[in-house]
């Protein structure tokens, strides 16, 4: 009877475990770090209309932060033995920089336009239903911006083909869509009912969460549009 192999030291499911909870943590200590510079002026900002444009600015290490998390997290390894979050997290940094603030940047200035306007409709004399056109843009744009961020994060494509997928994904994938829809929603109950800062902590939940949503486009991005 011939004996069975030893498991090599980091393959058990225990292994695999800690290695995921290990990761996490790490990607999220770095998370809140590199957003640090502007969540907190962020945090000392008064919830006023007036305030929207230094939100949008505070908000602009966000989406590099949040791209550096969803490439580290989607390339971690189960295996103890072979753990680098960090350096996965800053790789991830540098190489998506550029293009993830090509998307980010205008994102972030058209829902502070939409934000602006829906906060002084009384005082141009536009009809208050308007609101209803212009949240709906909101969370298209949020949606969209939401694709083009993980395909972005994850996949070398240039801006206007990132842009065109996104958009594409929103139908093809409803199951996505309707996913980030209810992180979106629990974001901002999160954020109403309680603090940015809470937002804040539980981040990297977010974007984990986020990552396994965006699975069923990814997958598909991989299989019909990469080679």
């Amino acid at each position: 009877m011939s004996a069975q192999p030893w498991r090599e030291f980091g393959d058990g499911p225990l292994s695999r475990a800690a290695a995921s909870v290990y990761t996490v943590l790490v990607v999220g200590l770095l998370l809140a770090l590199v957003t640090l510079p502007g969540l907190v002026p962020l945090l000392l900002l008064g919830r006023d209309a007036s305030n929207l444009p230094l939100v949008a600015v505070c908000l602009l290490p966000v989406g590099p932060g949040v791209s550096a998390a969803l490439y580290a997290l989607h390339h971690q390894r189960p295996d103890l033995t072979d753990l680098r979050p960090a350096a996965r997290f800053r790789q991830g940094y540098r190489a998506n920089l550029p293009q993830v603030l090509r998307i980010w940047v205008p994102l972030l200035l058209w829902l502070t336009v939409i934000g602006v306007n829906l906060t002084h409709l009384a005082t141009a004399g536009v009809p208050t239903g308007w609101a209803v056109p212009l949240v709906g843009l909101g969370v298209v744009l949020v949606l969209v911006g939401g694709n083009a961020l993980v395909i972005a994060s994850l996949f070398t494509f240039r801006t206007r083909d990132v842009l065109r997928l996104a958009v594409h994904f929103l139908i093809r994938t409803p199951g996505v869509t309707v996913g980030n829809l209810l992180l979106l929603a629990a974001a901002t109950a999160l954020t109403v009912l309680s603090s940015e800062a809470l937002l804040a902590l539980l981040a990297v939940l977010f974007v984990l969460a986020y990552l396994r949503v965006a699975t069923p486009m990814t997958d598909i991005v991989r299989k019909d549009f990469t080679g």
